[in-house]
């Protein structure tokens, strides 16, 4: 495109882009509008279409990849690709190619507008009588009657864009049940007349929408939309971030992306929803200059004028370089992509743009600690942006001093999102938003009434949690997850370690005002009842570890504690982004050197891969709790639960245990996967190669311990903040003096008075230690040596 302003270019040919060229499409949506909707707009730079299927019958042929539908990379209405269905209709022969609604987590199949509106292309005249025919499905099964496309299309002309609209008025049900088109779950083509030729059809952007956006303009731009302003771009070693501020205007529908490798002839390369004004734009290889212009679309593509233009230089990096980027465009996350009125993590983008999520908004607050620290933004804004939250909080209901899991971010309403049972306390996602309370509280240490204030505040909700309360009774030896005004105990459920909810017991006892007998953390959190033993086994399938004591070797690996071999690697960081694993050894272990067989473990898993998923080995490991092809999924070392999803997170946050093995994984989801991986908010949450899989979304639990754990193995910054309030030294001498007299319990006595990385052995048990555990950690060095020119002071 040419430096002046064309509008709706793509509309009137056809575009190429070169097959060189890679990109990450899409963007992080955060506007449920947009979903309300668009059915399907792009999909990843993959070689097929995930959400999707087809079969043939012979005679006829249909073009799949792995029994789904190509995706068109160089053929688009909207940038950067397109679905193409090539089929051969033959007398006696059948076919279908079904493309299925996105359905990412927390998104209701809830479509509003009376037409269904999509875009074809072919490279040659489709005679009327040759077209497909069209047949929905919604999301209770029941199907319509198939229409014949050549009544709305007539002759498909040779290489243009062309629009159908369909007033659902013309579509009836041909099942059982009525057919709801506002509930679409499949847009299906099927076999029309057998005309024995092969064609070739390009679909993009199958939205329901009004019938007053039908037969948009290709010659005038919108006049009421202006152009985005103060477009920005910054150049890394493979990509170039592109930001811009948003335009507002209730015609805005997306933003289009261009750009031009010579400053002239620009070309659109991706769309972004309204929510989003980021956009990651992978190049691949350094020394790139890219320039770039974006303009704001509405609902029937007309477009404003380009912005005014911006460039960026792809350019080598050091490894210390590439961290700080990890981390800042993962803080984005909870910067820019908050929940605008409360400013607290929403729980997945795209999502529901208001759900906000308890535990998620905890470690957005020591994601926003480390982006002051690190100047990703200024201090002044991470403190209104804490007293916005804290406002927010002091807001929302709250029962016995605890959060619910979910809340509503306009509101502060408890949205009970498991069940009508899950309506009212949740003590584990309240121990990680304290986690991260406490920890920022620590970093108010300016003489400013500002700060003073907010630190008053964070310390009356640190105050104000009845942590005993949920022991349900005065006497009781273990805490209970939820409570509800209306349901009490129903949910009944015993918090038993080990996993990720280690930091419930730990406040629990640190409590100021509601505190439990640390006696409670050998009882219930490390407790050997008969329901303790039976919630371990029964949740992983083993023995191993039942009685919280774990003590076998996998892959050669001592593991002390944990369930199995150790479970998802989330249960390592969640509980630990603020609680220093070096300052603690209990009864059985220490934890930094527990947490860190538990990351060897996981990565010897992943090279064994004895499951034969594609792509594990040494640099791609990480099986955790993430988004996966089937749903949200906890995946864990074992035959059992691994499934071939791999969460960037999962060996990202375990950088302070192992950080050649981490550094090794990021630089390879970045520089060998970053084509499909990468986005506006770092790697997307995950991806499962056996099905080349790349999810649509980022969640809010898995972008902050990325953030914040390789902030810990840089500088131990939020590990010290956290560590430093007198409520935590306290606990742990608490429950040291509660320590029992167990047999598998380790006896360090014998250590006091050896040097703090000394090897240690137990008198109990004899067992050898890498370090002694007794002593508490002055330095920040790591066991194992950082990559490159070493760690960071």
């Amino acid at each position: 495109m040419s430096e002046r302003f064309r509008p709706f270019p793509w509309s009137l040919r056809l575009l190429v882009i070169p097959a060189a060229v890679l990109f990450c499409a899409g963007g992080a949506r955060a506007d449920s509008g947009y979903w309300r909707h668009t059915f399907f707009d792009n999909g990843s730079p993959t070689a097929f279409y995930f959400y999707s299927s087809g079969r043939a019958v012979s005679p006829s042929d249909l073009a799949l990849r792995d029994g789904k539908l190509p995706i068109a990379s160089s053929t688009f209405f909207t940038p950067p690709n397109a679905l193409r269905v090539s089929w051969r209709s033959n007398r006696g022969g059948a076919w279908d190619a079904q493309v299925h609604v996105e359905d990412f987590r927390n998104r209701e199949i809830l479509f509003r507008g009376d037409t269904l509106f999509f875009w074809c292309y072919s490279p040659q005249v489709i005679p009327a009588s040759d077209l497909p025919r069209l047949r929905l499905a919604d999301s209770f099964g029941h199907f319509s009657k198939p229409l014949a496309l050549g009544e709305f299309i007539h002759n498909l002309p040779a290489r243009r864009w062309l629009q159908v609209a369909i007033p659902f008025a013309r579509i009836r049900t041909d099942s059982l049940y009525a057919f709801h088109p506002h509930r679409l779950q499949r847009f299906i083509l099927e076999q029309g007349a057998p005309d024995g030729r092969p064609h070739t059809l390009y679909l993009d952007e199958i939205r329901i929408d009004s019938s007053r956006f039908a037969h948009a303009s290709a010659s005038a731009s919108s006049d009421s939309l202006p152009a985005p302003r103060d477009v920005r771009a910054s150049g890394y070693e493979l990509h170039v971030d592109v930001s811009w501020n948003p335009v507002s205007s209730p015609a805005l529908a997306r933003y289009v992306i261009y750009r031009s490798f010579d400053g002239r002839r620009f070309e659109p390369i991706g769309i972004e929803e309204p929510g989003i004004t980021r956009y990651a734009d992978f190049l691949g290889k350094t020394g790139v200059t890219a320039y770039y212009k974006v303009a704001a679309s509405a609902r029937d593509y007309r477009q404003s004028p380009l912005s005014a233009t911006t460039r960026a230089k792809t350019h080598p990096m050091t490894d210390a370089a590439l961290l700080t980027m990890l981390q800042k465009e993962c803080f984005l996350y909870y910067w820019d992509g908050a929940e605008p009125h409360s400013g607290v993590a929403r729980e997945n983008i795209p999502g529901n743009d208001h759900l906000v999520a308890t535990g998620a908004s905890g470690f957005g607050i020591m994601a926003l600690v480390v982006g002051m620290s690190r100047g990703f933004i200024a201090r002044e804004q991470g403190i209104a942006r804490l007293g916005k939250i804290v406002n927010f909080l002091a807001k929302a209901p709250r029962y016995h001093g605890a959060w619910s899991h979910f809340m509503d971010g306009r509101t502060g309403r408890t949205i009970p999102v498991f069940g009508m049972y899950d309506n009212g306390g949740d003590l584990v996602e309240t121990a990680f938003l304290m986690e991260g309370l406490l920890s920022a509280r620590q970093y108010l240490n300016r003489s400013n009434p500002a700060e003073a204030a907010l630190y008053r505040r964070i310390t009356h909700l640190w105050r104000t949690v009845d942590w005993s309360w949920y022991r349900i009774s005065p006497v009781g030896n273990a805490l209970y997850w939820h409570w509800s005004p209306e349901w009490t105990w129903y949910i009944h459920h015993r918090i038993t370690g080990f996993d990720e909810t280690m930091m419930v017991y730990l406040l629990a006892i640190a409590s100021p005002t509601h505190s439990v007998p640390a006696s409670v953390y050998y009882t219930g959190w490390a407790g050997q009842s008969k329901n303790a033993v039976e919630y371990r086994s029964g949740w992983s399938g083993t023995t191993d570890g039942d009685r919280y004591f774990n003590g076998r070797t996998y892959f050669g690996i001592k593991l002390d504690v944990g369930v199995g071999s150790g479970g998802p690697l989330f249960f390592t960081d969640f509980s630990f982004m603020g609680f220093d694993p070096y300052d603690f050894t209990d009864a059985y272990t220490n934890y930094f050197e527990n947490n860190r067989n538990i990351a060897r473990i996981n990565r010897a898993y992943c090279i064994a891969n004895p499951n034969h998923h594609k792509g594990y080995g040494p640099d791609t490991w990480g099986l955790t709790a993430s988004d996966g092809p089937d749903g949200y999924a906890a995946e864990s070392p074992d035959r059992e639960h691994d499934f071939g999803t791999i969460a960037p997170t999962g060996a990202l946050s375990a950088f302070p245990y192992t950080p050649r093995a981490s550094m090794a994984a990021f630089l390879h989801f970045y520089r060998d996967l970053g084509d499909r991986l990468w986005g506006p908010y770092g790697p997307r949450d995950a991806f499962n190669l056996d099905q080349d899989w790349w999810s649509p979304i980022y969640m809010g639990l898995d972008q902050a311990p990325i953030v914040v754990m390789i902030e810990n193995y840089r500088t131990g910054l939020v590990w010290k903040l956290f560590m430093s309030n007198p409520a935590i030294q306290a606990m742990l001498k608490k429950i040291h003096a509660a320590s029992p007299a167990s047999s598998e319990a380790e006896d360090f006595s014998g250590c006091q008075s050896q040097p703090a990385f000394a090897h240690c052995r137990s008198a109990r048990s004899g067992r050898l230690y890498g370090e002694n555990p007794a002593v508490r950690r002055r330095s920040l060095a790591p066991l194992e040596p950082a990559p490159g020119k070493g760690r960071e002071r």
